[in-house]
């Protein structure tokens, strides 16, 4: 037991495994922003071009739905069948942006490290 204790303490200390904490952490803070972008930013804007917000995009296929004009939404019966392709493109639009902010994210930090680089042979010299 106790080895496999050193061993742990060995392994949390090489920085792996806290670099891998801090970049999960860092993960789910970045995903917050993205959906909050997604959601309060590019679906009102995407909205603007189909008159209707993109959450509220659906198909009964079985059973019925009525609006509720009081809380503004759509309710559906219990045996309701309903295809919500809006919650899909809104889902879509979250996967590019994430995307892209992590390509353009990569490509800053590979620009940063060969910066550094440089600066670094070239003081050696």
């Amino acid at each position: 037991m106790k080895k496999s204790f050193e061993e742990f303490k060995a392994f949390i200390n090489k920085g792996n495994a806290i670099d891998l904490a801090v970049g999960l952490v860092m993960g789910t803070a970045f995903n917050n922003i993205i959906k909050s972008l997604v959601t309060n930013v590019m679906t009102p804007l995407i909205s603007l071009l189909g008159g209707t917000s993109l959450t509220q995009l659906f198909i009964v296929l079985r059973g019925s739905s009525t609006y509720d004009e009081i809380r503004g939404i759509y309710v559906f019966s219990e045996q309701a069948i309903v295809l919500e392709y809006g919650l899909f493109i809104t889902s879509v639009v979250d996967f590019f942006i994430v995307s892209i902010a992590l390509f353009l994210t990569l490509k800053f930090l590979v620009y940063i490290n060969k910066s550094i680089k440089k600066t670094k042979s070239l003081s050696k010299e």
